[in-house]
């Protein structure tokens, strides 16, 4: 989904997202049952449809379950929808007063075919919620709002130009989600797309450390941070193939074998699960004399030993597979009984990439 349609979604699924109490349910001129979403009657559909059907039932799954990009037959007519009222939202005007268990809430416009382009926009918003069809929502507060629709209670009244809604719950907690979502929505009335591309804290819920950093392949080097809820989590079964050519002071640690530590961290421990990878990597360019054994390393950049050795060592151990090209040794000056000794000589860089990429492996240059 693109940028400017997943805040689309996220801007209008919560425009009229309001909810009532258990008082109100004989109320003359309020409809509906838990949200959110609007509950049972919104009476004429935007389209001659039917009127609204009740909330999805307790205990069915969260909506983030399924239907993840919201590319089904209704997409495209909801994205036009989307599109319409983001950028007609400065026509739109919404009070709410905050209840001791919730919200009331007054959602409405002077025109005429934004106020019907809000009611085909609840209609439908309406059905995904009650055929757990959602488009997704990535926002932290909206996502943990849907947790609780077996807890929130809500009427509505639709008016000439708009719907009224009382959205409340017996839960403290998810009382609080009430009001939270009521503000933000009211910043999303105010400031449109300004507003939909912020994320939204959970009350009560302390902000997530992302400064908390680990090392759990290799130790002390490649720190990464562990982002459990991102997109695209690592996958078991990579096959990562990883064309290292960059040089460096001979004096220091290459700083593109730092890198390799952090791909293996990354895979053990930054995402939602550990997930195995199979690491292989190919050292040829200004990278290839790296992997000399210290007398010969120091004889070729009048050091004292080889610097890159201890992190090689640990790379080894971790599994990862490693070739330099022949070509580009014995170009340089180096022979192939001055490699490591768990570090294979190639034919050359290229055969070892065409190889390895036939075998499935993905390829990745990492070069100066």
């Amino acid at each position: 989904m693109n940028t400017p349609l997943r805040f689309s979604i996220l801007l209008l699924s919560t425009l009229l997202l309001s909810v009532p109490s258990a008082a109100q349910e004989n109320t003359p001129g309020f409809r509906g049952g838990r949200g959110p979403g609007f509950g049972q009657g919104m009476g004429r559909g935007p389209r001659g449809g039917r009127g609204m059907g009740p909330g999805r039932a307790a205990g069915n799954e969260s909506p983030r379950a399924d239907n993840q990009h919201g590319h089904d037959e209704r997409h495209d007519a909801d994205h036009e929808v989307f599109q319409y009222l983001l950028q007609n939202h400065d026509k739109i005007k919404r009070t709410v007063k905050e209840l001791p268990n919730g919200v009331e809430t007054l959602t409405q416009s002077d025109v005429p075919d934004i106020a019907d382009k809000i009611k085909e926009h609840v209609h439908w918003m309406e059905d995904r919620i009650e055929n757990t069809n959602p488009i997704r929502m990535r926002d932290p507060l909206f996502a943990e709002l849907f947790q609780h629709t077996d807890k929130i209670q809500m009427r509505h009244e639709e008016t000439e130009t708009g719907v009224r809604v009382i959205e409340t719950s017996d839960d403290p907690y998810v009382a609080d989600l009430i009001q939270a979502h009521a503000k933000v929505v009211s910043g999303f009335v105010e400031r449109g797309f300004a507003e939909a591309m912020k994320n939204h804290a959970v009350p009560g819920k302390p902000d997530r450390d992302f400064k908390t950093t680990a090392t759990p392949a290799i130790a002390g080097v490649g720190e990464i941070v562990r982002l459990p809820d991102a997109a695209q989590q690592p996958r078991p079964g990579t096959k990562l193939l990883v064309d290292l050519t960059r040089g460096a002071d001979p004096n220091d640690v290459n700083p593109a074998l730092k890198k390799l530590a952090k791909y293996l961290n990354i895979w053990a421990g930054a995402g939602e699960e550990p997930a195995s990878l199979q690491l292989a990597v190919v050292f040829h360019g200004d990278a290839t004399l790296v992997v000399l054994e210290p007398g010969a390393y120091a004889a070729n950049f009048q050091t004292d030993d080889n610097p890159n050795l201890s992190l090689l060592r640990q790379l080894h151990e971790a599994g990862v597979d490693m070739y330099v090209c022949g070509q580009s040794l014995i170009s340089s000056g180096g022979q192939p009984d001055e490699v490591v000794v768990f570090v294979e000589t190639a034919v050359s860089a290229v055969t070892s990439v065409a190889n390895l990429q036939a075998d499935g492996f993905a390829y990745l240059p990492l070069g100066n």
